[in-house]
């Protein structure tokens, strides 16, 4: 990897703040130190397929450890540490410079480079400490005690192999000849004045006792490698998407590579892809994340969507079993594929999730208003109608016509919507739920799914489901406007609980019956002004729990903290209901807060940050186990741009509107060959003007401005 490689793209820093450089590309995710040793005894390591490979890769100079400088990383999957040899007693500068060159792909490979910027030969002597543990992610995620450890071998190259079964194996083999023993590889060199030297070492993983091919081969430039062609045809076939304010390009510039390193390609399926839900723990599919995100990411590809639409569609629920929480119709939540997997949840494959069935199929009928092809759309028809019919008959369990849920064993997860912790469903006073419970906000998701299969069966000329569908609808909203909303508080209540009383804390969550359009305007008004307090927004965005209420705590996962996604999502709710006094007013405000928080992550968005005030800390305080690539985070940016741009295209239709409300910071927003089915456009708006260029006569454009 030539230094010019890492000029392609601005860098940007990709340490959290336990000082963790996490490098992703699909299913391939390693964790190290500033300084790029993964380090035993932590939760460092490079992972595969939910499983660490490499639990010890520790690179000593002269048998110390060398002096981190600097961290460089343009994309997801590679990154330079960039360090030197410490200086000798009595001496504040060194001359020996060392820069580890490391990209990961199905495997790993790390260049090291030593540089004597002195006048004089040097010697210098490095020792690579390796080891392996097989450890179960999740296991190295709780600190429970190693899988396994590994047996070490050596036969040309170090061979590390699980020791509890022999079926997930490693081989580290490198060149520039070292002297290799079990657990080392060690080089004696003598490196010119002004000179360099270097070495090759490759990590290529074993899984079922099958050697993986990573995605690159020896010697080769990063630019030619695997996940490098990954993300250029990821970019070959996304929206450009550029504004005036810096800050928000370099935002949606990390937006792209993360999305594009995130996803994986389904080898079985013709490489078709979906979205993981997150590095480090959720490298996987994921329903409700991986949904969503695809959601927020349509204006880059709708083939993304499709991807994910389809691979869940596969795996969709077919029987009943309590155990995995599978039932007909119900769609996945989480896909495991680790050596502890049948230990986890309910198993390699979890479905446990009240909202990913009708986020479902919300996202059939987007796809279709976005240009996804007919003969796609109806092969997945089936699907969704299994969907439906399991809200119906599984998610309302008692008949009353509202979408609960309660885990079917002391396995499964104790909240089933978007905020899963346990303590993340709570009334005003701070006492949790009882189950069942009904989540406003999957409401929400079940109202739009039903005009969703409306709309789509108006579509393909099918009468009667829609007028059934758009019924169901109309029955649900009336429902839920009489059971959820508080008109003392002026807020939904968070939830039913099991015997039917509402939860009266105020919530993010009610900001998602803003998205779904289940929110009356008299209802819609009333929220808005409720949103805007100082006990919702945080300054950085909204909290995910008002401040005034018991369970409050900025440091939470869920009752406190700000989920960029979440945020977004509150957004484009607000913008839904644009003509409502303060609405604009208070999403540009939340938008603003959410990318002054990103530039200080680095123009990285992570999965949370917590939620105090802007006044009492600033910038944001990072959550110390937030997932950062996330996403559904690092999507959340393309849905504010959508929805300031009120960019809704429906193809099927020939019917295009934008109607921007921009932020004045933001100054022009462009986006350049935007798809829609077989047609390619360009839009481009300043504050509340816009223009378009590129649709065929004959399509009806509502353009603002």
């Amino acid at each position: 990897m030539t230094p010019e490689a890492f000029n392609a793209g601005e860098p940007v820093p990709v340490t959290s703040a336990g000082g963790t450089v996490t490098l992703v590309e699909g299913s391939t995710f390693c964790l190290s130190g500033t300084n790029g040793d993964i380090q035993p005894g932590t939760s460092h390591g490079l992972f595969f397929r939910d499983a660490r490979l490499i639990s010890r890769w520790e690179l000593r100079l002269d048998g110390q450890a060398p002096h981190p400088l600097s961290v460089l990383s343009p994309e997801a999957f590679a990154a330079q540490f960039v360090l030197r040899r410490n200086p000798k007693p009595g001496q504040a500068d060194s001359t020996l410079l060392l820069v580890r060159e490391r990209l990961v792909g199905d495997g790993l490979r790390e260049t090291i480079t030593l540089r004597n910027l002195g006048r004089e030969n040097t010697v210098a002597t490095l020792t690579l400490h390796v080891d392996a543990d097989f450890s179960d992610l999740f296991a190295v995620k709780e600190g429970r005690p190693a899988h396994g450890g590994a047996d070490a071998t050596v036969a040309g190259s170090e061979l590390l192999r699980d020791r509890s079964d022999g079926s997930r194996g490693l081989s580290v083999s490198a060149t520039a000849d070292p002297l290799t023993a079990p657990g080392v590889l060690n080089w004696r060199v003598v490196v010119p004045a002004r000179g360099e030297w270097s070495t090759e070492i490759v990590v290529q993983p074993t899984v079922g006792n099958r050697r993986v091919r990573p995605q690159f081969d020896r010697g080769e430039e990063v630019e030619a490698s695997g996940p490098a062609r990954k993300i250029r045809a990821w970019r070959d076939v996304s929206t450009v998407i550029a504004a005036d304010d810096p800050v928000l390009t370099q935002v949606l510039q990390r937006t792209e590579s993360d999305l594009g390193a995130l996803q994986i390609h389904d080898s079985s399926q013709d490489g078709r892809p979906f979205v993981a839900a997150g590095a480090p723990w959720f490298m996987t599919l994921f329903g409700r994340d991986s949904l969503l995100t695809a959601w927020m990411a349509l204006p880059l590809d709708v083939g993304l969507a499709l991807g994910t639409l389809e691979t869940l569609a596969e795996l969709q629920g077919k029987r009943v079993d309590p155990l995995t929480e599978e039932e007909p119709g119900r769609i996945l939540h989480e896909l495991r594929l680790g050596p502890d997997s049948d230990q986890v949840l309910g198993g390699s494959h979890y479905y446990g999730t009240v909202d990913a069935s009708p986020l479902f199929v919300m996202l059939l009928a987007e796809c279709w208003r976005w240009g996804a092809g007919e003969t796609a759309v109806r092969a997945l028809l089936p699907a969704a109608d299994a969907a439906l019919e399991w809200l119906e008959r599984y998610g309302d369990r008692d008949g009353d016509g509202f979408v609960e849920y309660r885990r079917a064993t002391d396995r499964g997860l104790l909240n089933q919507g978007w905020k899963d912790s346990f303590d993340g469903i709570n009334d005003a006073a701070g006492r949790l739920a009882t189950t069942p419970i009904a989540l406003c906000e999957v409401q929400g998701y079940a109202y739009a799914a039903w005009l969703a299969r409306a709309e789509l069966a108006d579509a393909f000329n099918d009468p009667a489901t829609s007028a059934r569908c758009r019924e169901r609808a109309e029955r649900l909203r009336e429902r839920f406007a009489e059971a959820f909303w508080l008109p003392d508080q002026g807020w939904y209540a968070v939830a039913l609980d099991g015997r039917k009383q509402p939860l009266d804390a105020l919530t993010s969550n009610t900001a998602h019956c803003l998205w779904s359009g289940i929110a009356t305007d008299e209802h819609a008004a009333v929220l808005i002004e409720r949103l805007s307090r100082p006990e919702m927004d945080s300054g950085y965005g909204l909290r995910t729990l008002s401040s005034a209420m018991g369970a409050y705590n900025p440091m939470s996962y869920h009752n406190g903290s700000v989920w960029p996604h979440d945020t977004a999502i509150a957004v484009a709710g607000l913008l839904r209901y644009a003509h409502l006094p303060g609405a604009v007013d208070l999403a540009q405000r939340l938008a603003t807060g959410l990318l002054d928080a990103a530039a200080s992550f680095g123009g990285r968005l992570p999965e949370l940050f917590c939620g105090f005030s802007r006044s009492e800390f600033s910038p944001p305080i990072p959550y110390p186990t937030s997932c950062s690539p996330q996403a559904w985070a690092s999507a959340a940016p393309l849905l504010l741009v959508r929805s300031f741009l009120g960019l809704e295209p429906h193809v099927p239709q020939q019917r295009l509107a934008v109607r921007p409300h921009l932020p004045g910071q933001w100054g022009r927003v462009r986006l350049s060959d935007l798809r829609l089915g077989e047609l390619t456009v360009h839009v481009e708006a300043d504050h509340e003007v816009a223009k378009v260029r590129g649709l065929p006569e004959g399509w009806d454009l509502r353009v603002a401005g």
